[in-house]
């Protein structure tokens, strides 16, 4: 449930309403969670195995896209993209390991923000049956069928591991055939420099030239690519809400990749950062993330989700200079960010996130509408977004923006690791 923020009379009667509608939501959901409905004798586990990030059912109304264990809530969270006005009913079909009986259970269907849009990203939510230790499930809309023509996802999370790393940056959608290839290298160097050890993209499309600088960091490790073909299935619209136009879904579904790069990454990394590749979180007082979020939690031991506020430094804004003016960088498309240290006064709202995934139970792209915790909007003294974009208004003066040099901490760096890639990959 999304309420947006108002002020006066106006905005307490609409919280009221909100957490009214919030309530009976839950209580009626929490009704539709039943026991199985049938349970079939089978010699194995059969059904086609489902290899692709987005999977269509038959029915040509719901995409599957990954299967978690929910050890928070007790529940197999099968993260979906449906059409929200016509899919009322799924089943959930599950494998049980230890009978070789099929256990067919009803779905709760959770519907996320949709903004208007027929599609919408979704939780359907299935209940284990007991004494069955399901590996696997399937989604159908019927609970009749032949398992052996349904889509089998593994289930996820089912045994969480240690923490593998300590920061994933998750970057929701790479479209448009993507060729700001400077500033990517550049943004992946400085994740790397305040202690990223994982970024995960979606890709819908990119350039050849982008293409070859993930394949590097691919094997290198740094970088997880999950292909992401939403346009083949869906109108995609390039709007956050609907304009009424025949689009199906808005922004390449950015809220289903966020929400999967969350679960898939709930017992593997300690925190998950939630923003574009245009942005970077630049602490004030600390070198690296990991000195800054050790503060934050030790000062908020019991906040989970971190809000960071941004800064515009537009593109259309050069700040010239000579240090940064790198001959090998001339060629390559895309943006210099070094040379781009001026920025808005005001603070462009709203953040982004840096959240403990265990804390997080649905999340859109600013904010976590769905967790367990508090959430700590983080003051500007210790950190803040550069977020670094061209505009679409004129081209501001230099005497309204604010010079802001913090980035230029990491210059010798920063310069030295992207000469390094740029050497092995586009010069070589």
């Amino acid at each position: 449930m999304f309420c947006p923020k108002s002020k006066g009379i106006l905005y307490t009667s609409f919280t009221l309403v909100c957490m009214l509608v919030l309530i009976f939501t839950c209580y009626y959901w929490s009704q539709q969670l039943s026991h199985p409905i049938s349970v079939k004798r089978i010699s194995s586990c059969r059904g086609r195995s489902a290899q692709d990030t987005i999977t269509p059912l038959s029915d040509n109304k719901t995409f599957i896209i990954s299967a978690y264990l929910d050890h928070r809530e007790n529940i197999t969270r099968v993260l979906s993209i449906i059409q929200r006005l016509k899919v009322k009913q799924l089943y959930c079909w599950f494998c049980c390991s230890l009978y070789g009986n099929m256990s067919i259970t009803v779905a709760r269907i959770n519907v996320g923000c949709h903004q208007k849009f027929p599609y919408s990203v979704a939780d359907v939510l299935c209940l284990e049956p007991s004494n069955c230790d399901p590996k696997y499930v399937s989604i159908h809309w019927s609970p009749e069928g032949d398992i052996d023509q349904l889509p089998t996802f593994k289930i996820r999370n089912r045994e969480p591991n240690t923490f593998f790393v300590e920061f994933t940056v998750c970057i929701s959608t790479m479209f448009g055939n993507y060729n700001n290839v400077l500033q990517f290298i550049q943004a992946i160097e400085m994740y790397k420099l305040l202690g990223a050890q994982k970024v995960m993209i979606y890709k819908t499309s990119c350039s050849q030239l982008i293409e070859k600088v993930l394949q590097y960091y691919t094997s290198e490790g740094t970088v997880e690519v999950l292909l992401w073909p939403i346009n083949e299935y869906l109108n995609i619209s390039p709007n956050w809400h609907y304009m009424n136009d025949g689009k199906d879904i808005g922004y390449f579904a950015q809220l289903a990749t966020l929400n999967d790069c969350i679960y898939r990454n709930m017992y593997r990394s300690k925190f998950v950062v939630l923003i574009d590749i245009d942005e970077i979180i630049l602490p004030q007082k600390h070198q690296n993330w990991k000195e800054m979020m050790d503060d934050l939690q030790e000062e908020h031991p019991d906040v989970g989700i971190f809000l960071f506020q941004r800064f515009l430094f537009p593109v259309n804004t050069l700040y010239r200079t000579d240090a940064f003016n790198i001959s090998s960088w001339t060629s390559i498309p895309g943006v210099n960010i070094l040379q781009h240290i001026y920025r808005e006064s005001l603070v462009q709202a709203p953040g982004k996130l840096i959240v403990d995934p265990r804390k997080v139970i649905h999340t859109t792209v600013h904010r976590i509408i769905k967790g367990l915790g508090k959430t700590k909007r983080v003051p500007l003294k210790t950190a803040f977004i550069q977020h670094c974009r061209t505009v679409n208004y004129p081209k501001l003066h230099k005497d309204h923006l604010i010079k802001e040099r913090i980035l230029w901490r990491y210059n010798s760096s920063l310069i030295r690791n992207v000469n390094k890639i740029i050497q092995n990959i586009i010069i070589n």
